[in-house]
C-alpha cells in the first residue's frame, strides 16, 4: 500500500467526485473511499460523514473487500456480524451498508468504495446501482493505479536526477546544460569549484563573464553561429579561475533535438587542456629549434660536400649528386616539419613538393593525379628518396632528359593500399639494365623496408613504368 502514497490522495478532487456520484447514484447520505491498514481504516474522501478513520475492528470494509462482489448489509442490527459493532450500536447508527471491493492490480484488497445509510433497506441495491457502484469502484481503482505510476515515475526521475548529480559532481570536467537559446539551465559542482562562484548561482552573463577578454568576441561568435545553425560547438580558449589565472580549456557542446529536427537544449562539457596546451607550446618550441638545426646540418654537410670536391673534376659529378640528393630532403624535412610554421601531410602534396624542380614553366612536363592520404611524417623522408632517385634517373636517361619528354605519376587508394603508377612518355628507348644500380638498391630498400610495400618495373620502349603498391596502415603510422 505504501507505492500507491494515500496521503497525497487525500481530499483528491476526483476521487470526490466519484464519491458524490456514488452517493447520489445509489440514494444513500453517505458514500466513502475507505482503504483498510492494519490498525485503521481511512477516508481517502468522504460524502456525509465528518470521521476521517476507524479502528479496523470496526470496519465493515475489512469484511467487503475480501469478497469477489459487492457486499450488501440491509440492516446492520439483524446481521450476525455486524450488529454489536459500535458504530452500529452507537453513533451513527449504521443500519445500511453496501461496499464494493478495491483491488490492485497484483490482486491485493486495499478497501472499498462504500455506500451507507442510517435506516434498513431491505430491497439492498437494483441491479443498476450495483453494477454502477462496481463501475465506479473500478474507476477508483483506476485514480490510485494512475497516481501510483506517476509517483513511481516521479520517484524514479527523482533517483535518476540525483544519480546524475552524482555522476556530474565526481567527473574532473566542468558540465552544464542550456535551453534552446542558449540560457544556462544548470552546470555541475566542478564549475562552481573551479570558478570559484556561489554553488547555485546562474544567470544570462556569467559564462562570457569568465572568458579571456581577447577571445569573447571569437568565441561567442561561433557559439552563435552553432546555435543559428543547430550544429555541435567545439572551441578551445581561456577561462578565468577563481584565483584569477587564465586556464585553457577545451569545450564541446552538443544539440538535443526534438522528433522535429528543432533544438530544444544543448548539453555540454569543458575540459582543462591546460597542461598539454603548455606541453604543446614547449613541444612546438623544441620542435621548431631541431628543425632549425637540421636544416642548417643539411647546409653544413652539402657544404662541406662542394668544399672538399671542389678542383677536383672527378668528384664534382659525385659531390653534385649527393648535394642534389641533401637539398630533396631537406625539401621533405620542410614539407612534414617546416620552420616557419607551414605544415603538410598530404601525400600529392609532398609529391609535388619533390618534383618541382623538374617541373617545367607551363606545369605540363609532369603530370601528379590521383588520390591522396595523410601520411605520417616519418614516411617523408623513404618516399623523397624513392621519387628524387626516380627523378634523377629520368633526368639522366629518361623521359625527362630530351625536350618533350613527360612523366606521369599517379595513385590509387583502395581503403588498404595505396597503389602508385611512375609512367615516361617520350623519352629515348630503354631496356633493362645488365646490373642494379645503386639507385635501385636504395629505392628497393626504401620501398620494402621502410614502406613496407613492393615494387615492379616494366622497361618498355615507350618509356620506364614503376608499379609501387604501399600498405595505407605503413603509410599512416605515427611514430610510438
Amino acid at each position: 500500500m505504501a507505492s500507491y502514497g494515500f496521503d497525497q490522495l487525500e481530499g483528491d478532487a476526483e476521487l470526490a467526485r466519484i464519491a458524490k456520484f456514488a452517493a447520489r447514484l445509489c440514494e444513500t447520505p453517505t458514500c466513502l473511499v475507505s482503504l483498510v491498514e492494519l490498525e485503521r481504516q481511512r477516508f481517502l474522501v468522504r460524502e456525509g460523514l465528518e470521521a476521517t478513520e476507524t479502528p479496523r475492528s470496526t470496519s465493515f470494509c475489512a469484511h467487503a473487500m475480501l469478497g469477489a462482489e459487492t457486499m450488501v448489509v440491509t440492516d446492520a442490527t439483524e446481521h450476525p456480524v455486524f450488529k454489536d459493532f459500535p458504530l452500529v450500536v452507537g453513533e451513527p447508527h449504521i443500519r445500511f451498508y453496501a461496499g464494493a471491493p478495491l483491488v490492485s492490480p497484483e490482486g491485493a484488497p486495499l478497501g472499498s468504495l462504500c455506500v451507507i445509510d442510517y435506516k434498513p433497506r431491505p430491497e439492498g441495491l437494483s441491479d443498476f446501482q450495483r453494477e454502477g457502484l462496481e463501475l465506479l469502484a473500478d474507476s477508483v481503482m483506476q485514480r490510485l493505479y494512475t497516481h501510483r505510476g506517476l509517483r513511481t515515475a516521479g520517484m524514479q526521475l527523482r533517483r535518476s536526477e540525483a544519480q546524475f548529480q552524482k555522476l556530474a559532481d565526481s567527473i574532473p570536467d566542468i558540465a552544464w546544460s542550456a535551453d534552446s537559446s542558449g540560457f544556462p539551465l544548470y552546470f555541475n559542482q566542478r564549475y562552481y569549484e573551479f570558478t570559484g562562484r556561489e554553488p547555485g548561482v546562474i544567470y544570462q552573463d556569467m559564462f562570457i563573464e569568465s572568458l579571456h577578454p581577447d577571445e569573447q568576441d571569437r568565441i561567442m561568435g561561433e557559439w552563435d553561429n552553432s546555435r543559428a545553425n543547430g550544429h555541435p560547438h567545439e572551441a578551445e580558449y581561456r577561462l578565468r579561475r577563481g584565483d584569477g589565472e587564465y586556464v585553457w580549456m577545451l569545450s564541446r557542446a552538443v544539440p538535443l533535438k526534438g522528433e522535429d529536427g528543432e533544438v530544444s537544449g544543448w548539453f555540454g562539457t569543458v575540459t582543462d587542456i591546460d597542461n598539454n596546451h603548455r606541453l604543446g607550446e614547449a613541444r612546438e618550441l623544441v620542435a621548431n629549434e631541431l628543425s632549425h638545426r637540421i636544416k642548417n646540418i643539411f647546409a653544413v654537410v652539402s657544404g662541406l660536400i662542394s668544399l672538399r670536391a671542389r678542383g677536383s673534376e672527378e668528384l664534382s659529378n659525385f659531390a653534385k649528386e649527393i648535394n642534389e640528393t641533401i637539398r630533396t630532403l631537406a625539401r621533405a624535412h620542410d614539407f612534414v616539419r617546416p620552420f616557419d610554421n607551414q605544415s603538410g601531410d598530404d601525400f600529392l602534396e609532398l609529391v609535388d613538393v619533390l618534383m618541382a624542380p623538374y617541373q617545367d614553366k607551363a606545369g605540363q612536363r609532369i603530370a601528379i593525379t590521383g588520390d591522396s592520404i595523410p601520411i605520417a611524417s616519418r614516411i617523408a623522408t623513404p618516399v623523397a628518396l624513392v621519387f628524387h632517385e626516380l627523378a634523377t634517373n629520368a633526368s639522366k636517361y629518361g623521359a625527362l632528359s630530351v625536350d618533350g619528354g613527360t612523366v606521369a605519376i599517379s595513385s590509387s587508394d583502395d581503403g588498404e593500399k595505396l597503389a602508385i603508377e611512375w609512367r615516361e612518355n617520350g623519352g629515348p628507348k630503354v631496356g633493362a639494365p645488365e646490373t642494379t644500380s645503386f639507385g635501385a638498391r636504395l629505392i628497393d630498400t626504401a620501398v620494402s623496408a621502410q614502406l613496407g610495400g613492393s615494387i615492379e618495373r616494366d622497361w618498355d620502349e615507350d618509356g620506364l613504368k614503376v608499379t609501387m603498391t604501399l600498405p595505407l596502415a605503413r603509410l599512416k603510422e605515427k611514430q610510438g
